[in-house]
């Protein structure tokens, strides 16, 4: 921390302070010396000092991962990391996004929930960057609001100055509007320009990154990279969240079991959004929630509603953790903050849906086809390791409890770690799952042996049918599926063979083929080349060393000359096996005679 400590005090990195205290973003060491909308070139000097301060913070980390692939940097072996040293390298990055600010927190927020590019001991300890943000001074809030709408004393019945939450972006403020208690949440002063800078510097660094990073990653890093850019700047825009939230809103209006929040389009704008405050038990606190509350049948009732948003809706919210979830005393579940959302067109929801319903009937290989439809996997990659992968997953989401042997056996089985995997996650499935291993922390909290897959099953599988028309019509649908999917799959072979003449023409093609040599025929030409080679340099420098009169180097070149010329002219000895192969070869040869001459 000393190393942070120096950063700030040469004003290059954000200061993270107490509650009560203000919490400078742009790195300046005063309030003021930055304005709100900076010209081109105080942007560039920020950008600027932006860069410095984050090449020294992740320095000593890069460095660090240099030296676990070659313990000299340049020469010898990898390195053996403990898990505890995971664990405090881990704590080290977690204290360097925080130190950084907002646009790294974020950053932080978004790698704790991809365990396809970090291990597990990274995930485990970014997570907690969730609710360790405090919120910029009221001061400074309070000229961001006036702003949008107005002097507060005008523009509301009463307000409260202090923040009941602060993220990484913005803090909601509670306050009285017509008699009605509405939440208000405020853009973080002077963000953007921050936020700007950072993504400038994450592009310029970004290409270096991909160079340390291994093959089957570079895909989704590079997704992650671009998810990452379009994901903080849609949170930053309140209209956009307005917009979102009602239609979440209109979407599960018929579920009495759910609630989302309305906004006041009045009172709201591009960097402010009020809305209708709903109180509530946060969802993890399960000690303080009411005792008629069933656990199980509330995180059936939060797995349900996100599946309906991924299948039914298209639209669904992307951060469901404890912070933007609570429990009224009905049970009643509220949902919060629609900042990070996702779309899902027509054709991905139905390529989702068959790899649930896969999941659902424990069809591995189905699960597997469909990631590779979906473009969520290499199709090269090693599939039957993948498929044991998948299923220890679907096991776990059974709710039943995998050994640590059973995942350390498969890891070291495929020598690497599972975030080497080859998935390749564009940014839509990436944010499903997200959604997916978030739900996961707080349905377990709920229920420690909570069966993800039966709710899957009762949520995608049809109704049972009854009657014999309807069983007749069951069937016609099925074909009818089944034709319709065979005519997508007729459809999809175009665009596959165009990819793969696109990577074969950016020189980007790799083809695995396995050479059958039952006989050892290869290797007893490659050894005999190997010898030849070896016997002619051989005759070469004897020639020479004999012609300058070096005595000894002749004699000992010679000795390894005629014992090269002995073992070249062993190989092409008669043994048992060559002659098998040579009789093989003439009887092989007689037949294909024999045919060519009944014809």
């Amino acid at each position: 921390m000393e190393f942070t400590r120096a950063l700030r005090d040469a004003g290059f990195v954000a200061h993270a302070r107490t509650r009560s205290s203000a919490t400078t973003l742009t790195g300046a060491s005063e309030r003021g010396t930055m304005p709100r909308e900076p010209g081109p070139l105080r942007r560039a000097s920020l950008a600027g000092r932006r860069f410095v301060a984050v090449v020294l913070a992740f320095a000593p980390l890069a460095l660090t991962h240099l030296r676990d692939r070659r313990r000299f940097l340049l020469l010898g072996g990898p390195r053996d990391v403990s898990d505890a040293t995971r664990e405090r390298r881990a704590a080290a990055l977690r204290e360097t996004l925080v130190a950084l600010g907002p646009t790294f927190i974020k950053l932080g927020q978004l790698l704790s929930t991809r365990p396809d590019v970090l291990p597990p001991a990274y995930v485990d300890e970014l997570a907690r960057l969730q609710d360790e943000v405090p919120p910029a001074d009221w001061a400074d809030a309070r000229e961001v609001l006036e702003a949008e709408v107005g002097p507060v004393g005008e523009a509301f019945d009463d307000f409260d100055a202090e923040a009941i939450s602060g993220a990484s972006l913005g803090q909601v403020y509670t306050a009285t509007l017509d008699g009605e208690r509405v939440a208000v949440k405020v853009r973080r002063p002077g963000v953007e320009a921050l936020v700007e800078a950072d993504l400038r510097v994450i592009g310029t660094l970004f290409p270096a990154l991909l160079r340390l990073a291994p093959p089957a990653q570079r895909f989704t890093l590079s997704n992650l990279s671009a998810e990452f850019a379009e994901t903080i700047r849609d949170e930053m825009d309140y209209d956009r969240e307005r917009d979102v939230l009602e239609s979440v809103r209109a979407n599960v209006a018929a579920d009495p079991d759910v609630v989302v929040p309305a906004s006041v389009p009045s009172h709201s704008t591009s960097r402010v959004l009020t809305m209708q405050y709903v109180e509530g038990t946060k969802i993890d606190r399960v000690d303080e929630l009411d005792a008629g509350v069933d656990g199980t049948a509330l995180a059936e009732r939060l797995e349900r509603c996100y599946l309906d948003m991924l299948i039914e809706d298209g639209l669904f919210h992307a951060d469901p953790h404890p912070g933007n979830l609570a429990v009224q005393a009905d049970g009643t579940l509220v949902i919060y903050d629609f900042g990070m959302c996702g779309t899902l067109d027509a054709e991905r929801r139905e390529r989702l849906r068959d790899c649930y319903v896969a999941a659902a009937n424990d069809d591995i290989e189905g699960v597997v086809d469909a990631f590779v439809a979906m473009g969520a996997l290499d199709p090269a990659a090693d599939r039957a390791f993948v498929t044991d992968v998948l299923s220890l997953a679907v096991e776990h989401c059974h709710g039943e409890r995998v050994e640590a042997a059973r995942i350390r056996d498969l890891i070291e089985g495929f020598e690497g770690t599972l975030h080497d995997l080859p998935f390749r996650m564009p940014r839509d499935l990436a944010l499903v799952v997200r959604v997916a291993i978030v739900l996961e922390g707080v349905c377990l909290t709920l229920d420690p042996d909570f069966d993800f897959v039966a709710v899957v099953e009762d949520a995608v599988e049809p109704e049972p049918r009854d009657s014999t028309r309807e069983h007749v019509e069951s069937v016609l649908d099925d074909l009818g599926d089944d034709a319709r999917a065979s005519a997508r799959a007729a459809l999809g072979v175009p665009p596959k063979i165009e990819r793969a003449l696109d990577r074969a023409d950016r020189d980007d093609l790799s083809v695995r083929t396995d050479v059958a040599d039952e006989n050892d025929v290869l290797r007893r030409l490659a050894r005999r080349l190997v010898l030849s080679v070896a016997a002619s340099a051989g005759v070469v420098v004897t020639t020479l060393c004999y012609t300058a009169a070096r005595t000894n180097a002749t004699i000992a070149v010679g000795v390894a000359t005629a014992g090269a010329l002995a073992l070249l002219y062993r190989s092409f000895g008669a043994s048992g096996r060559q002659r098998a192969v040579r009789e093989a070869g003439q009887v092989a040869r007689r037949s294909l005679e024999n045919r060519g001459g009944r014809r």
